[in-house]
């Protein structure tokens, strides 16, 4: 590659920071980005941007390059997050991740990088990026560590947003990366791995959007109908989760998977309209097994929806890649049935579409199909 001008995204940890390190390390001119997205309780115990901030500004001063503090925070909260506050209120459960690398750091970020002179972007996610010179096009690949592979979270990107950026450390494992960093001394060579979104942080997430969200509390009823608790509002549970649903051991026989007497309790549905959240035991419940969704805001990286295939898609990350049948139904919209049923898929997360190692793009899930098991055993909507 012919030496850039390069604009890499510093976030404080060592992915971005070797990235920076590689790009040096090949001759190009590197500039380094801090992005600010959140400002609201900045100083609390729970946002570490300023303590990434100062461990950014070591990097660059290890690596000799200059460093830039930008603000996105405005951006962030207009684009990003009152996305996420409608997603909950509404019921749904949002991914911000996504929405943050479409709108903000391939965006606001590139739009920032480019007026600074730059020719390409460069973070330190787990992907890839291939131009394909049968089609012309530039293709988002897996990164080759399995285990980090992060292109669930950049489905949205479009052709123009990927001929623009370089994923160095996509190329790498985790343990090689730590080990670069180590052999370079770099500040943040053993920094723990962030988890989470800033604004959030590890604060307990029901605390967080109590600041935001008012508490609607209703009936908890199981697959009877039966009331067995009392919710604290919709907004603040997921479908398949576990912990947090404060209900006492009520018997069932038969559920299946370390059922019986004791089976966990798990969050099935949310029925907005008469505020009741659904639950039952046992983690295979037909409830919580889909043979099919809806997806719609649908986001293809070739521009164009792939041809009705046999493909596979994640329902959520961390996810192994499930095979499926992609049928596109109308614009910005499309269907997959699976060739065997998901678990807990959720309304608001992004179901993301794979052909083998190419990320082909995604949309929002809006209707998980239930398993036929289920289907007359439904609670009234």
């Amino acid at each position: 590659m012919a030496k850039q001008r390069i604009v890499v995204g510093l976030s404080g940890g060592v992915d971005s920071a070797v990235t920076a390190h590689l790009l040096k390390q090949q001759g190009h001119e590197v500039v380094g980005i801090f992005m600010k997205n959140w400002e609201d309780d900045d100083d609390s115990e729970y946002c570490s941007s300023n303590i990434d901030f100062v461990d950014a500004a070591a990097v660059a001063d290890v690596l000799g390059i200059e460093i830039e503090h930008v603000n996105f925070a405005a951006d962030y909260k207009d684009r990003v997050f009152a996305e996420f506050l409608r997603e909950y209120q509404a019921g749904r459960t949002p991914n911000p991740d996504i929405l943050c690398n479409a709108e903000i750091k391939f965006k606001a970020f590139l739009d920032h990088a480019m007026r600074l002179g730059a020719e390409k972007i460069a973070t330190g996610h787990y992907a890839r990026v291939r131009h394909n010179p049968a089609t012309g096009r530039h293709e988002l690949l897996k990164g080759l560590d399995a285990s980090k592979d992060q292109s669930y979270f950049l489905h949205r990107l479009n052709q123009a947003q990927l001929a623009n950026t370089l994923f160095p450390v996509g190329e790498l494992h985790k343990t090689e990366v730590r080990r670069i960093a180590d052999a370079i001394a770099l500040p943040n060579a053993k920094k723990k791995d962030s988890t989470g979104i800033c604004f959030i942080g590890e604060r307990p997430f029901r605390e967080f959007l109590n600041r935001y969200i008012a508490k609607e509390p209703g009936p908890i009823k199981d697959s009877k109908g039966r009331t067995v608790g009392q919710h604290v509002g919709l907004s603040f549970y997921t479908l398949g989760q576990r912990q947090g649903l404060g209900i006492g051991g009520l018997k069932a026989k038969g559920a299946q998977r370390g059922g019986g007497d004791h089976a966990p309790w798990f969050v099935a549905r949310k029925d907005m309209d008469s505020n009741t959240l659904w639950v039952v035991q046992g983690h295979d419940h037909p409830w919580l097994l889909s043979d099919s969704l809806s997806a719609q805001e649908a986001s293809w990286i070739a521009g164009t929806p792939p041809t009705a295939a046999p493909l596979a898609a994640k329902t959520r990350y961390r996810q192994s890649d499930a095979p499926c049948q992609l049928q596109p139904t109308a614009a910005k919209t499309f269907a997959l049935a699976f060739a065997a049923p998901q678990w807990a898929v959720t309304p608001g997360q992004s179901a993301v579409v794979y052909d083998g190692e190419v990320c082909l793009g995604g949309g929002l899930i809006t209707l998980p199909q239930p398993h036929p098991q289920a289907t007359a055993l439904l609670p009234t909507p």
